[in-house]
């Protein structure tokens, strides 16, 4: 099993959270709270799963379109979320935002609406602009730093702009909330009502804090009379985005042929890369304990956070109830974003996105990776403390 109190370098590997931190910031040797993967190694037995396969050494084209791959994914559906799933329901996809892009083209048409709570994951934007549909961006409602839903004023854009999707993503990228099921069930209500599709993003499911229940858009396909697909990986949670690799979930057979017609025949993408198959299946099959570890430290971390923002009254923190992303209020702090971010990159050496990334919501927010081990963390926060105090004594001149 993964230490992981234990601090590795990542450089080297080409990573774009620690390798290419230039791109995004403008600065090199940065330390990184930014991409959302984790500083931690895949699973030991994962390891060794793909170790023999790199020394059998056989990388030719691989299927994906059999039951040792796709009740994996059922299986862990049945027992982390207690929820029964058909394995032919079950799709190879080579990235969540591929299938997200597909999908929009079979369940919309050009200059379409589609609206999803924001602020919102940064790769929705450009997917769905570059699909020449429309985001409508519906705001959570934020009290206190608690997130949620007003159902009438989002009924009531349903009315007004006729959107062809809702586009959902539970657990919520960034506030990292966990929408429970009278959530659910009123969005399906309204999608019902409205004819609107939907396309659950679920790739942050795993990684909750303890008592939080993750709930399955499929959990519900009895209630729903509209198109509706899942959409998930196990690289969010296992850390393997470098593999390659993800799957969605059609309960509908003619949607999900529609799905593998442009995956096969007009994209080239229907052979699964070998390690991707065999990672997906090990974790799924044989990692539950290694995510019972990573959770305990990622909630290890938050309370650090925490206790750590908690000397400055002005910052803003609550614990979200999933995700390792930390989703900081600075609002209150007399200086810019701007005036921040050239603090943190250039004095303090430390890249921390910024919250207006993901829409116009997040002006006033930082969004900080907690998945790393807990020394990274403290050294992150404290830098961050450091850049408030610096402009306070700087203002105070």
């Amino acid at each position: 099993m993964s230490n992981f109190n234990e601090q590795r370098s990542r450089y080297g590997t080409y990573s774009t959270q620690w390798d290419y931190v230039q791109d995004r910031f403008g600065e090199k040797d940065l330390l990184p709270f930014s991409i959302s993967d984790t500083d931690f190694m895949i699973p030991d037995g994962t390891i060794e799963v793909l170790d023999e396969a790199v020394a059998r050494g056989f990388f030719g084209y691989t299927r994906w379109n059999h039951l040792d791959y796709k009740r994996s994914i059922t299986r862990w559906f049945q027992q982390e979320f207690d929820s029964e799933l058909d394995p032919e329901w079950c799709v190879y996809s080579s990235s969540v935002i591929y299938s997200l892009s597909v999908c929009i083209q079979l369940l919309s048409q050009k200059n379409d609406k589609i609206v999803t709570f924001t602020p919102c994951y940064d790769a929705f934007f450009n997917c769905i602009g570059g699909n020449e549909r429309e985001l409508i961006g519906f705001s959570l409602t934020n009290q206190n730093e608690q997130f949620t839903i007003d159902f009438p004023a989002l009924e009531k854009v349903f009315i007004a702009e006729k959107p062809a999707i809702f586009l959902l993503c539970n657990p919520h990228n960034p506030t990292g909330r966990v929408f429970t099921e009278e959530e659910l069930t009123r969005l399906i209500s309204l999608c019902n009502a409205y004819h609107v599709a939907l396309i659950s993003d679920e790739i942050h499911m795993d990684v909750r804090r303890p008592g939080k229940q993750h709930l399955p858009i499929l959990r519900f396909i009895d209630q729903i009379e509209v198109p509706v697909v899942l959409l998930s990986s196990a690289s969010k949670t296992f850390n393997s985005p470098g593999l390659g690799g993800s799957y969605a979930l059609f309960p509908e057979a003619a949607l999900r042929e529609q799905f593998l017609s442009i995956l096969k025949g007009r994209d080239g993408l229907s052979s699964i890369p070998y390690p991707a198959l065999l990672a997906t299946m090990d974790c799924y099959n044989n990692q539950k304990n290694w995510l019972e570890e990573l959770n305990r430290t990622i909630d290890e971390n938050f309370e650090l956070l925490k206790k750590i923002l908690a000397d400055d009254p002005r910052i803003h923190f609550a614990i979200p109830e999933a995700t390792y992303l930390g989703w900081i209020n600075v609002k209150e702090l007399p200086y810019s974003m701007e005036e921040l971010q050239t603090v943190l990159v250039k004095q303090e050496k430390v890249a921390i996105m910024k919250g207006a990334t993901y829409g116009p919501e997040g002006a006033d927010y930082l969004r900080f990776n907690l998945g790393a081990p807990k020394e990274k963390i403290i050294d992150g926060a404290e830098r961050l403390m450091r850049t408030v105090r610096y402009l306070d004594e700087r203002s105070s001149c």
